[in-house]
């Protein structure tokens, strides 16, 4: 079975912390990790070398890697930051990942273009997954090959709808209707009956990471609760 077939119709589960966050801690990541591959997560979305090469190491299951910056800048909303350059590419591809996800957003890019990576990790045999935030993004997308679209930076970006607080199911849709590269749902996904309804509309797979693995976050929605 290959790995796209592998995750279809699965739910993924994205392990990440910040630097300044406890768990953080490698041996707090790992065990995250093993927390959610014994509750059923398919396949893992992980952040940096270190945790790529320890899922790796540890599980039997496609591990998606990326890089982002130990603090993300104040103009967040504005750059590139999540695997923006073939250095980063170049360091998950040797930790072991299966499929590497960068943005694949239409904005000015660091270093070097879309293509660019493209082409660099195919050559390596690797999947690639772009994380988009509009539909014309997911367009080009499918232009450029990538193997997986992802609605991972809907409402993360200044030109994508804002103050979204519910998975863009809208995105989604649209996607699955006119394109021909396997869709996922990714983003502000925290219900069951999401998953389902993201199935439905017929996503590939979905990514839920904030809901299952970000203690923090989980805990200020019922502290800070409408």
């Amino acid at each position: 079975m290959n790995i796209l077939e592998e995750i279809k119709n699965q739910v993924i589960i994205s392990v990440q912390a910040m630097p300044d966050e406890p768990l953080y801690k490698e041996e707090c990541m790992c065990a995250m990790m093993q927390t959610v591959v014994n509750g059923g997560a398919k396949a893992l979305r992980l952040a940096g070398k270190r945790d790529v090469y320890n899922a790796k190491r540890l599980f039997n299951i496609p591990v998606i890697g990326i890089t982002k910056p130990d603090k993300l800048p104040d103009n967040w909303m504005e750059v590139v930051y999540i695997t923006p350059s073939i250095q980063d590419a170049k360091g998950l591809i040797e930790a072991g990942a299966d499929i590497i996800a960068l943005d694949a957003t239409l904005r000015p890019r660091p270093n070097e273009s879309l293509e660019e990576l493209v082409k660099y990790i195919k050559q390596h045999n690797k999947l690639i997954m772009a994380d988009i935030s509009t539909y014309e993004e997911g367009v080009n997308a499918q232009k450029l090959g990538f193997d997986i679209i992802s609605t991972t930076l809907s409402g993360y970006t200044k030109h994508s709808k804002q103050d979204l607080k519910t998975p863009d199911f809208e995105l989604l849709e649209k996607l699955v209707k006119n394109l021909n590269t396997p869709i996922i749902l990714e983003g502000r996904i925290w219900e069951p009956y999401e998953v389902t309804k993201a199935f439905n509309l017929g996503a590939h797979s979905v990514v839920i990471g904030s809901a299952v693995t970000r203690p923090k976050l989980i805990t200020k929605r019922f502290i800070e609760r409408d």
